[in-house]
């Protein structure tokens, strides 16, 4: 195997590639990348066996062949050389690998690509297309949600619903959820897939550096495979059955807030520093368009107050809610305004933004925290 590429380019791909590789792999062939040569298309591959990364680019190439090459010294001398042309050879009959640079040549061993496990084919899979924003959207807003609780299967990944002209993304770990929903789509099916969190992370990268305008979904019952571009992404399914999440969403909220979320946002940083440690609680008493925000931590005496204004319509409540949480749902939100929904002090707040896309609806659950007094 020869080739010619610049070290830069080969680079930016393998730095991709290697959200697939885990930092300790079950068997060692699972440390490499495998590169694949035919004429000019070099495909590079990752795989942890959970997730797995495919990526294509055109090189120079001159002589064909398969090799599977140690990730870590591979990317370790591409970042410390500066952006230049690189030849890549591969001795066929010992797996023996030489870079050569305008600097020097550097020489490491390659493994036998036989070794390398096969890749999950995409056979019986339901596919649809989505806009790549609105993909990178669905991810941010949903993945932080998303439980690290082994115990709770189902959980640690993010549901994907289609349904028909609709896909609805769904996270929670039990004390906050986020449902959010895109329209438009064209699509005959209703179906329900769980990703893992890591799939959707290794993804979300592969997004990042692509300037695609398309992405296509397909799914089978045990994987499901995400196309960018020249980039495939390939996650292993969660095989759990998601919890009822609209069961949980209270629908009939007589107390509404509406407040800056820039201002609300920024509140909250600097309370949640005043706020226990283990619970992040902030207790918030809403009356006469003013939020009044109050944190402590009785175990270093520590407190802070501060005064939001909003809008209110309601009877005066005071609730308490992790100050953590709700940043990171504020996080996501990009419109100036939110709406929070309350009812009593003991039942799930709705919080979304106050103005929404025709075909995005985005809705987050947070739970209260108990009063302390």
């Amino acid at each position: 195997m020869i080739f010619e590429i610049s070290s830069s380019e080969l680079l930016r791909k393998l730095q991709v590639a290697g959200g697939a590789i885990g930092s300790n792999p079950v068997m060692p062939i699972l440390e490499d990348f495998l590169f694949e040569l035919t004429k000019n298309e070099l495909t590079i591959s990752a795989t942890n066996l959970e997730v797995t990364i495919i990526s294509s680019l055109t090189v120079a190439g001159s002589e064909d062949g398969r090799v599977a090459v140690p990730a870590r010294i591979l990317l370790e001398t591409l970042k410390a050389l500066p952006d230049h042309p690189i030849k890549f050879q591969m001795n066929a009959d010992n797996y023996a690998i030489t870079l050569v640079s305008a600097y020097g040549e550097y020489k490491l061993s390659g493994d036998t690509p036989e070794d390398y496990p096969d890749t999950p084919i995409e056979e019986n899979s339901n596919e649809i297309e989505l806009d790549s924003d609105v993909l990178a959207k669905a991810i941010s807003n949903t993945i932080f949600a998303a439980s690290s609780d082994e115990l709770r299967l189902a959980m640690m990944g993010v549901l994907m619903h289609l349904d028909f002209n609709k896909v609805i993304f769904v996270a929670t770990d039990a004390h906050k959820l986020v449902k959010y929903t895109v329209g438009g789509i064209t699509s005959e099916l209703t179906e329900s897939i769980v990703i893992p969190k890591k799939g959707l992370n290794v993804f979300k990268n592969a997004l990042s550096i692509s300037d695609e305008e398309k992405c296509q979904i397909s799914f089978n019952s045990k994987n499901v495979f995400f196309k960018i571009g020249d980039t495939l992404v390939i996650s292993r399914l969660i095989d759990a059955k998601y919890p009822d999440y609209d069961a949980v969403i209270p629908v009939n909220n007589d107390k509404i807030v509406t407040l800056n979320r820039g201002d609300f946002l920024n509140s909250l940083r600097r309370l949640v520093i005043y706020s226990s440690k283990t619970t992040n609680q902030a207790n918030f008493s809403i009356a006469d368009n003013v939020m009044t925000i109050m944190a402590q931590d009785l175990d270093f005496s520590n407190e802070a107050t501060e005064e939001v204004s909003c809008k209110y319509e309601g009877d005066p409540i005071t609730i308490g809610f992790n100050a953590k949480f709700l940043s990171e749902m504020l996080g996501v939100v990009n419109s100036d305004e939110v709406i929070l929904e309350l009812s009593t002090p003991n039942k799930a707040g709705i919080l979304y933004p106050a103005s929404q896309d025709g075909q995005e609806k985005l809705v987050m659950l947070l739970m209260p925290v108990m009063m302390n007094h």
